[in-house]
């Protein structure tokens, strides 16, 4: 029976992961799209004049099944995938795509919401909450933005763009993550682990345990990449472990998006201008706080302006004048560390065990919010390094399900982030529906000696995301498609900026910062010093993230394409400051 057609009868009616089954996703998904046309055309041929209530409000229901199949198969096709998973989303992509489109282009559709949004614009929105009216306005939005003002062979141009571009994000995310996970740095001569810490040794014969290989295996995951570049006094392998993760999709394997780049690009501007904008950044601008590309620049070299000195500075400090290769900045600014502030990650990470983090950061909630979190092992999960909680509000009620999923693994794509399975709504007799959030991160996995024992950065990451999960699970909105971090793209990093705020915080730290073995409280005299280096070389990293920025902004704001990547003699990638030159078979754009 496939789960998705009836009640999961599971607590709080959270995904019964462990009774999916790969091949329920599809008849499930076009059940869905079945459903949802119905329910679409039920509002277009509805005889009565156009309202509030049967056309914004009648959308906003639309779509049950499709979506609660849908937010399933796509989270897990980041957190805990497979080649049959990513073969059926690149077959459905384009089926998906398309219903999407003929929602969003329906001329029918679009008149009736159009409709009402000129009657409630003409009369000032009176009449409308706020809630509703941001759900009028972002509704109407939407519609243009998607091309609804378009003549019908602009309209049929769009569609074959949007299903172009939603394939390749699939496959560039899908290459990534298989050319992360191919790569690896097998040792076995001890003595190439010269330099490298007890931690980052055990997590190598861990992962070559895993793989049943002897010696001591190195991934381009970030908990074992990082340390390995931080500590390895062995250059050349630093420099390999370096080009390996950032040449990652530029070779000449099945792997490559270097052609995705420019066709993503390409096709982003030709949708802007089939809109009527210029570049794709004047398209996205619009809805944004900077407004328009002008302010973007205009931030960006303020910043450059007001950094780039004091990152000289720093290189000059780091490198004591001398030409240094990209491979090893991290190594010398590890070094640098400790000889200035007494302090690098291998001291902290004894007291920042993982169990003893998330006490820290939920207590944190507790004293903050008024909320608790109590583990429930009813609740299914997807992997069994998944912990599932429940969260109460301050009067005991139920807020949300929050899911953990902190270690990295192959069917796991790289970095953190926040998502829901399920977002919070308010329905027509007034029953809440309580949210399912769930924060997935790839932090340092324990070892069969050792727990997991966490870097300051991975602590702040935990406490970044939480503050996203906070923002989802805290939502009390009427409406789903408003509700949790669905807010204007400007404030959605707020929460999680604040939180991880705390993470130098003495007062904080003091209430779970001991030691794993001892007990003993994280000394004074190394918290004075995590406070002091927090602006280590913070002028340097300010400026490497200007360079993403401009290269963005590079890409996005061209006018008329970027028509091929060329190749330039050489075969090093080189790294000089804060600028990037790309040498061989990696991307640089020659003309436009």
């Amino acid at each position: 029976m496939n789960v998705f057609f009836s009640a999961y009868d599971t607590p709080f009616d959270t995904v019964p992961f462990d009774r999916i089954r790969i091949k329920d996703y599809k008849p499930a998904l076009l059940k869905g799209i079945e459903d949802e046309d119905k329910e679409i055309e039920a509002i277009v041929e509805n005889g009565e004049k156009p309202t509030f209530e049967n056309t914004i409000v009648a959308m906003e229901h639309t779509g049950e099944l499709l979506d609660r199949t849908s937010n399933v198969f796509y989270n897990l096709l980041s957190a805990e995938t497979c080649d049959e998973m990513e073969e059926l989303a690149q077959e459905l992509s384009p089926v998906m795509t398309e219903h999407s489109n003929n929602i969003m282009l329906n001329g029918k559709l679009f008149a009736k919401v159009k409709a009402v949004y000129e009657e409630y614009r003409q009369k000032d929105f009176d009449g409308l909450t706020s809630e509703e009216r941001r759900l009028l306005e972002d509704t109407y939005k939407d519609f243009v933005n998607s091309g609804a003002n378009l003549n019908d062979k602009d309209k049929a141009r769009l569609r074959k763009i949007t299903e172009k571009l939603d394939v390749l994000e699939l496959q560039f995310d899908e290459n990534h993550r298989k050319d992360l996970n191919d790569w690896i740095l097998h040792l076995t001569d001890e003595d190439d682990l010269k330099g490298l810490p007890q931690s980052s040794k055990d997590n190598g014969r861990q992962e070559a345990k895993d793989r049943k290989m002897d010696g001591w295996v190195f991934t381009l995951q970030a908990p074992s990449y990082g340390p390995f570049m931080q500590w390895a006094d062995n250059r050349e392998l630093r420099r390999q472990m370096y080009m390996a993760y950032n040449t990652m999709c530029t070779h000449d394997n099945k792997y490559n998006n270097v052609e995705i780049c420019r066709k993503l690009v390409n096709l982003r501007l030709e949708y802007a201008r089939l809109l009527g904008y210029k570049s794709y950044a004047d398209y996205v601008l619009e809805e944004r706080m900077a407004e328009n590309k002008e302010n973007v620049y205009k931030l960006l070299h303020q910043l450059i302006e007001a950094y780039k000195p004091v990152a000289e500075k720093e290189l000059k400090e780091l490198s004591g004048g001398k030409d240094i290769e990209p491979w090893d900045f991290s190594y010398l600014a590890n070094k640098l560390q400790q000889k200035k502030y007494n302090l690098d990650s291998e001291k902290l990470r004894p007291y920042f065990e993982l169990g003893k983090v998330k006490e820290g950061v939920f207590g944190l909630a507790t004293r903050l919010y008024g909320i608790t979190f109590e583990r429930n092992k009813d609740i299914p999960v997807y992997h069994e390094d998944v912990e599932a909680y429940e969260v109460k509000d301050e009067d005991g009620t139920m807020l949300a399900v929050l899911y953990l999923d902190f270690f990295p693994r192959k069917t796991k794509k790289s970095g953190a982030w926040m998502t829901e399975y399920r977002e919070q709504w308010i329905d027509e007799e007034g029953v809440n529906h309580r949210p399912h959030v769930s924060i997935v991160a790839n932090f340092t996995k324990p070892t069969e000696e050792k727990p997991s024992l966490l870097t300051l950065g991975e602590v702040e990451t935990f406490l970044h995301e939480f503050g996203h999960s906070l923002h989802g699970m805290f939502a009390n909105t009427k409406y789903e498609s408003l509700s949790g971090t669905n807010v204007l793209w400007d404030f959605v990093e707020m929460p999680s900026q604040f939180m991880e705020n705390y993470a130098i915080e003495k007062e904080f730290l003091n209430t779970f910062a001991r030691h794993y073995q001892t007990g003993e409280m994280m000394p004074d005299e190394l918290i004075e010093s995590i406070v002091a280096a927090r602006n280590f070389n913070v002028a340097y990293a300010c400026m490497r993230q200007v360079s993403f920025g401009l290269l963005d902004m590079a890409y996005y704001t061209l006018t008329t394409g970027c028509r091929r990547f060329r190749k330039i003699q050489g075969r090093r990638y080189i790294q000089q400051g804060n600028s990037k030159e790309f040498q061989g078979e990696y991307p640089v754009e020659r003309k436009y």
